[in-house]
């Protein structure tokens, strides 16, 4: 039993309680230090699947499509990171829905703070927080090239910090619908990359990946202005209160600081759509200056060809090993014969 109880304290999220509904008890969760526990459990079981996704999948892809070094890292990212992204897109719309959060956008910000979990809800948190902690050593693992890290340890404490945030501040069902839409642009964007690296002439993914991304940042901007300015300012418990988890909804009711959030938003999405707009153009540049090229030597062809058949007709043409001039007659001059 002793055994057992401290398997439970790797495996299954901790401090559950029971809180009393219409149709009897709900066993719900909130956070403590103990999942510290349970998230390293996970941070190793998420190494041992990153490993099995790049022995048994990529590195045979690797083997047939015979990638530099540079495309075969992008790649190895863009595969690990597809795989990741399609599991927490279908698991994080399952419990979107069978919560409710869609269907009653409401709930993202009544009753807050939003202090217990139901069990897939914080199933959810503390494998992700594994996720994005395990992306630390698999940079060492994977020999990621040093130019590289810096872009990747960013990417990853921009996850951390978020997720986290919205974990230990209560704002989970929010969190939960901010990164349904981002890991659905993310993983049509790795997907493309995937299909360039395959063949560098497709890429219409990239078309439909900046349509999703578009959507998606104007779905996200949508639901930032609902639930902090017309939102959490409606809560019933407005007084600063840590022990109910009730953080700074209290500073949504001062307009001043709910306008500062809302332009710090709004210029940060900004600054989001400009480095899109920005890759856009830049890539849209570089496919009409190759459509150009291939032009230009269609072209050269073309009239390398016809100044061959133009010398071609001027020196005759040939006929059984003998060369004919255009009238077919031979271009030798005959000898007379003597009478």
């Amino acid at each position: 039993q002793v055994t057992a109880k401290t398997a439970f304290l790797f495996i299954l999220p901790q401090y559950n309680i029971s809180v009393p509904t219409a149709d009897g008890e709900l066993v719900q969760y909130h956070y403590g230090l103990k999942d510290l526990v349970t998230i390293l459990f996970y941070i190793f079981i998420a190494i041992i699947l990153h490993a099995v996704v790049q022995e048994y999948a990529l590195d045979k892809i690797n083997r047939r499509l015979h990638l530099s070094k540079v495309k075969h890292s992008k790649f190895n990212e863009s595969g690990q990171l597809v795989a990741f992204h399609l599991t927490s897109v279908i698991w994080c719309l399952y419990v979107v829905v069978t919560e409710g959060y869609i269907s009653n956008p409401r709930s993202l910000w009544e009753n807050y703070p939003h202090v217990y979990l139901p069990f897939q809800v914080k199933f959810f948190y503390l494998c992700q927080l594994a996720y994005w902690l395990h992306a630390l050593p698999e940079l060492y693992f994977q020999k990621v090239r040093k130019e590289e890290i810096p872009r990747q340890l960013r990417c990853i404490a921009l996850y951390l910090v978020h997720i986290a945030g919205a974990y230990l501040l209560n704002l989970t069902r929010l969190g939960l619908i901010l990164l349904l839409l981002q890991y659905l642009a993310e993983f049509f964007f790795h997907m493309a990359r995937l299909v360039y690296f395959t063949d560098e002439n497709n890429e219409k993914l990239f078309n439909v990946w900046a349509v999703v991304f578009v959507v998606t940042k104007l779905f996200t901007l949508t639901l930032y202005i609902l639930v902090i300015g017309f939102g959490l300012p409606r809560v019933e418990s407005q007084a600063l209160d840590p022990e109910r988890g009730n953080f700074f909804s209290f500073l949504f009711n001062n307009i001043l600081f709910r306008m500062s959030v809302l332009l710090l938003v709004c210029l940060f999405q900004a600054s989001v759509m400009w480095r899109f707009i920005h890759f856009q153009l830049r890539r849209w540049r570089e496919y009409w200056n190759e459509q150009s090229s291939r032009k230009r030597v269609a072209a050269a062809t073309t009239g390398t060809k016809q100044q061959t058949k133009l010398l071609k007709r001027d020196s005759g043409y040939h006929e059984n090993g003998v060369v004919k001039a255009e009238n077919g007659t031979s271009p030798r001059t005959k000898k007379l014969k003597s009478p």
